[in-house]
């Protein structure tokens, strides 16, 4: 099992407080936190499996390569892309419901071309290595923030 299903299932931990909140570390409850990564996933992984790997070519980002080197996203910096965030209620249901497709979606990822690739808004075009660390970084960085707002 991969670094990022682990992390995956992890976020199953916090179906039970996905009401929960805390406005002095995040306007997002819990909820937010986990459809948030679980939307990031399936979108990520269905833009690499429909990419074209001849169109990738490498580009130095350098914001890219500082978070990478530091291996942590700093917080409050970026805003996620409309298409991987919820503006209703974020219900239970839901939440299983993109945690399955997850599960099974995150196993695609072991098939496809070391050039598929997807333009990541802040860091560029990502292949598959740097989009599954990308991945990984994303869902450990959204479990800290969970973490924290649970303490």
């Amino acid at each position: 099992m991969s670094n990022l299903e682990l992390l995956t299932l992890e976020l199953e931990n916090y179906f039970k407080d996905f009401e929960k909140q805390n406005y002095l570390i995040s306007k997002s409850p819990v909820g937010w936190q986990i459809d948030h990564s679980l939307k990031v996933i399936i979108n990520i992984v269905i833009a690499l499996k429909n990419s074209n790997p001849e169109k990738y070519t490498y580009n130095f980002n350098l914001k890219r390569s500082i978070i990478y080197f530091r291996k942590k996203i700093p917080r409050g910096i970026g805003k996620a892309p409309k298409s991987v965030r919820t503006f209703e209620r974020i219900t239970l249901e839901d939440l299983k419901s993109q945690f399955e497709n997850a599960k099974v979606i995150i196993k695609d990822l072991e098939n496809l071309h070391p050039k598929s690739n997807f333009n990541h808004p802040y860091f560029g075009q990502l292949n598959l290595k740097q989009t599954h660390f990308f991945l990984k970084l994303h869902t450990k960085h959204h479990i800290e923030i969970i973490k924290d707002i649970l303490k």
